[in-house]
């Protein structure tokens, strides 16, 4: 039975993914804050709370989407290899997710609404500041998630 190292912890791909989604989006989660509507009154502290949420729902999203594509493309190695497949699986469930949970956060669950700076992806009825978020930030996320295992493995 091998031996789990805290090297072999510090290498799990899905902890980099964790953290760099984590570091990334809670970024992006308080950039986009004044494209929401109702948070002008809010206090600070609460708006902290909310993006912080916000982020670990982020973090799952990119958990399930990295697991997708494991299952999709057979292997866990698929973030240092590159492989274009996999990365187009990894985009695409994490796309979904996002589509699907904006649909249903501003429709019938009514967790939240856009405010009238939030441009509106027509068809769909959706902030594009979301889904903005699931093109940009994964490709970027990958890149660091790669770079640090890789250097880690040196």
């Amino acid at each position: 039975m091998a031996q789990l190292s805290l090297k072999n912890l510090m290498n799990l791909p899905e902890l980099h993914i964790a953290i760099f989604a984590f570091l990334l989006n809670f970024i992006w989660e308080l950039f986009q804050m004044p494209l929401f509507g109702d948070f002008s009154h809010v206090p600070y502290y609460n708006v902290i709370l909310h993006c912080t949420r916000a982020t670990l729902g982020d973090v799952v999203i990119s958990l399930i989407a990295f697991w997708g594509a494991c299952l999709l493309s057979r292997s866990r190695d698929w973030v240092i290899t590159g492989n274009k497949f996999s990365i187009t699986y990894f985009l695409v469930i994490g796309i979904a997710i996002t589509l699907a949970f904006e649909l249903l956060a501003t429709g019938p669950l009514n967790r939240w609404h856009y405010g009238e700076l939030m441009p509106i992806i027509p068809w769909f009825g959706i902030g594009l500041s979301p889904v903005a978020q699931w093109f940009l930030l994964p490709v970027l996320q990958l890149w660091f998630v790669k770079r640090q295992i890789l250097g880690g493995m040196q």
